[in-house]
């Protein structure tokens, strides 16, 4: 079944649409909700297996998908070894995604990707990169990945990267607080994080590889938007195992029942382990199942990932061309 989507790519240097919806506030927390959200993980993985097969699309239709998989990334290095100087040259490649003969044989001029997200040591660079843009800076915080730090540090982290110019948090949440079923104090530290947040919207990384089941899933995705999360993202990329359709399939649906339930929209992200084109077009297509078109924009869907893109320009070069070409013909900077 083939699935058409038409896109409308954001001029150079134009100001994103404005959100389309009210930002989360939160709710106070509602353990019977909490414990009340189950997963049925045999039901979930047949679904999940089926979407692969069952929603592909072709020609003209996958090369709107992929332009708008690249609107949707949060190009990202979070490498011990970055310095000033690769940071700069993935914001260039924020600004300008993919050879600029591509878009403009696709018809798709000043397309750029959804953020770029580094460690706090380099956000001020990543502001100055991308000045005169409004693609926005994420920084990873909250002593990311393991969110071990001592508690202040953590709220400090925050404090500062949003002084020093992000405009986006991605937090990591204490796993133990999942694992102890201890949702009292997964909302109280998710809820700080959020007021020191200020008007810059957090990511809660829920760190999915490591809470054990599809029902701790569940139930960790509501506490977080009860507590205000802007987005909730599947990892850090740094586990053992990262984004998965059914984990995907089992946080979205817990965005869909908080809607119903409040009324308020929240973006997910699902990060660490999606480098191939196909695999995007996959997790678009289970969103646009599950929550409709109005998720598949910016303020409500990111990619958390770096050598996606380049798989998604060769695959464009491909459509325009007929061939494929090497990796070093679509460098990252």
């Amino acid at each position: 079944m083939q699935t058409e989507m038409t896109v409308q790519a954001p001029t150079a240097g134009a100001q994103l649409p404005q959100i389309a919806h009210a930002r989360n506030p939160g709710t106070r927390l509602d353990l019977d909700w909490v414990a009340s959200a189950q997963a049925n993980t045999s039901a979930i993985e047949r679904r999940a297996a089926t979407l692969p097969g069952r929603r592909s699309v072709k020609k003209e239709y996958q090369a709107a998908w992929l332009c708008k998989a690249v609107s949707l990334i949060d190009l990202t290095t979070l490498a011990g070894d970055d310095t000033w100087g690769r940071v700069e040259r993935l914001c260039a490649k924020a600004r300008q995604p993919v050879r600029a003969d591509l878009p403009e044989a696709l018809g798709m001029q000043g397309l750029t990707t959804g953020a770029v997200c580094v460690y706090h040591e380099m956000v001020e660079t990543a502001v100055r990169a991308l000045e005169g843009t409004n693609i926005p800076v994420a920084a990873v915080s909250t002593g990311f990945p393991a969110g071990l730090s001592p508690w202040k540090t953590r709220l400090a982290e925050i404090v500062e990267s949003v002084q020093a110019g992000a405009r986006e948090i991605d937090i990591v949440i204490s796993r133990r607080h999942v694992l102890t079923q201890n949702w009292q104090a997964l909302y109280d530290e998710t809820r700080a994080m959020r007021e020191a947040c200020g008007e810059a919207h957090m990511k809660a990384i829920l760190a999915t590889g490591e809470l054990g089941t599809l029902r701790n899933v569940a139930r960790a995705s509501l506490v977080c938007m009860m507590a205000g999360a802007d987005f909730i993202k599947t990892s850090t990329g740094k586990e053992g195992v990262n984004a998965t359709l059914p984990v995907s399939l089992t946080m979205i649906r817990a965005i869909r029942d908080y809607e119903t339930a409040t009324g308020f929209k929240v973006g997910y992200k699902p990060a660490g382990g999606i480098s191939k084109a196909k695999d995007a077009l996959t997790y678009l297509a289970l969103l646009k199942d599950e929550l409709g078109l109005p998720w598949l924009q910016p303020d409500l869907f990111r990619f958390g990932a770096s050598s996606l893109l380049g798989d998604i320009e060769r695959q464009l070069e491909h459509y325009i061309t007929g061939r494929y070409s090497a990796a070093n013909r679509h460098p990252m900077g």
